[in-house]
């Protein structure tokens, strides 16, 4: 059986722009807090996450348009580190696939069996 490259593996994302994400494990500072995700990294299997690993960059000045300085800005984490919040039962929760009846494809949650919305 051939070995696949680390770039041809790709998972399945769950996880959208927009939703609200918790911090299940890593780092003290932010195990627990929640924030909206910004930008999902399939290829890389990561996110970015509003107010979560925030880093500094030191940006050099480019001329008259932009002042130099130091910016805070969120980096990404791997998705195995946040778990998906559900809007109704307001906790950190599994994503499940159904089909409904019209033949659209929804996710749910594992925990309360509500639909979070369709893709």
């Amino acid at each position: 059986m051939a070995q696949k490259n680390k770039e041809q593996t790709r998972w399945k994302m769950n996880i959208k722009r927009g939703d609200v994400v918790q911090v299940i494990s890593g780092s003290a500072l932010w195990r627990g807090k929640r924030g909206r995700v910004l930008q999902v990294l399939p290829k890389e299997n990561r996110l970015i996450v509003e107010g979560i690993n925030l880093v500094w960059k030191h940006q050099r000045p480019m001329g008259r348009v932009m002042q130099g300085g130091r910016i805070q800005k969120p980096a990404p984490i791997h998705r195995s580190k946040v778990m998906l919040v559900c809007p109704h039962c307001d906790k950190p929760t599994r994503v499940k696939m159904r089909f409904l009846e019209d033949g659209r494809k929804v996710r749910t949650c594992k925990r309360c069996g509500e639909i979070m919305d369709a893709l």
